[in-house]
């Protein structure tokens, strides 16, 4: 139990009576003197001891209580949105129950799934934050229409906005956190929407594709041996990536060093869930065929003119193996107004698997820092 600011614990008054009481008595003390002591310092102990011992049920009973009246779902609310096609449903599910802390996980891909960040199970609960898992529209769990106009960032993020005000978050307890391509996602967002936001996590993503497809050609290429990159190279010049020695290359010599770092064979369930439930018909369209650089709608993205005018505490991940430059994942944090970097040096792309002692300190550290309004 602590004290509030002024007063005195009642850990502060059980420490003074036994140095200033019950120790000096010892010294003169006789059996059974000390047991009829002991006995009367117990009945006065169990009290305060009792108010001093946390209430742990108390709070995990509030942390899984579930505000949603009717049946019960798990968590999972299917949210109708609008679109300049239709109405559809994405899918969505609550985990705990958190009045100050309310985070949106944002996938990849684009149009990968929320699976791969079921590792936020093994961390988040324990720290009582309330967090969101959310399929975007196109990806497994969500419709999947299939009218191409659909796949805009400008429609995203209006997309996102609805799922906001469907599930309640506002200014007071609304972080957003972006991963990849939901990282460009979350900073689109922030740049219209800031107002609703109470924190941002970019995880993972650089604010230009230009500079991202620089890096991978001068940097990440030239780390594959030369044999493999001229057929990676012929390949991607051919358009050929039905190939199937594409990914058979690509696989071990670029995801297995920085999308996650361990063998192919090793990869967590969660992952290999949510890569094979992308849906390809988005994906090709708007990032390209793999993740070696970017050629599709997103080719000409970039942000960085803009990254200033963001004033929401914002934390930018970065994993120092990334397919991202963690150089430009700092300069996130040091051009937005307030801005946080954390880096995780045993990170790839998901840090959050291959550094998830780094990755969850800094994310849930971050949350509880914001919160404190620290």
């Amino acid at each position: 139990m602590n004290s509030k600011k002024g007063k005195k614990s009642a850990w502060f008054y059980l420490k003074q009576l036994i140095r200033f009481w019950y120790l000096p008595s010892l010294t003169h003390c006789t059996a059974s003197k000390f047991s009829n002591m002991t006995l009367r310092i117990s009945c006065f102990l169990l009290p305060i001891l009792a108010a001093c011992t946390p209430h742990t049920d108390k709070n995990i009973a509030e942390y899984f209580k579930n505000p949603e009246p009717g049946m019960q779902t798990g968590g999972v609310k299917m949210i109708e949105i609008e679109t300049p096609k239709g109405k559809f449903k994405v899918w969505t599910k609550r985990v705990g129950n958190n009045p100050r802390i309310k985070l949106l996980l944002l996938h990849g891909g684009p149009a990968c799934t929320h699976e791969y960040f079921e590792c936020m199970d093994s961390y988040l609960p324990a720290e009582g934050i309330e967090y969101y898992y959310y399929d975007q529209l196109g990806s497994f769990y969500s419709d999947q229409p299939k009218d191409s106009s659909l796949w805009t960032t400008e429609r995203f993020v209006e997309e996102v906005e609805q799922v906001r005000k469907a599930l309640g978050l506002n200014k007071d307890n609304f972080y957003l956190l972006g991963h990849s391509w939901g990282g460009i996602l979350a900073a689109e967002y922030a740049l219209k929407y800031q107002e609703n936001l109470k924190g941002l996590i970019i995880s993972n993503m650089m604010m230009s594709i230009p500079e991202y497809n620089e890096y991978a050609n001068n940097v990440l290429a030239k780390q594959l041996p030369p044999a493999v990159l001229d057929t990676i190279k012929s390949i991607e010049a051919a358009g050929d990536y039905a190939n199937p020695k594409y990914m058979e290359l690509l696989m071990p010599y670029h995801y297995a060093s920085h999308i996650l770092r361990m063998p192919i064979a090793d990869w967590p369930d969660p992952v290999n869930r949510g890569l094979n439930h992308v849906n390809p018909d988005i994906y090709v369209l708007m990032q390209g065929p793999s993740e070696f650089g970017a050629s599709g709608r997103l080719l000409h993205w970039d942000r960085k003119a803009d990254m200033h005018k963001i004033s929401v505490p914002t934390l930018s991940i970065a994993g120092t193996h990334d397919t991202m430059d963690p150089a430009h994942m700092e300069w996130i944090a040091k051009t937005v107004q307030k801005g946080t970097f954390l880096l995780c040096p045993n990170g790839s792309h998901m840090s959050m698997w291959d550094d998830q002692a780094n990755y969850m300190k800094g994310l849930v550290g971050f949350l509880k820092t914001v919160d404190g309004g620290r």
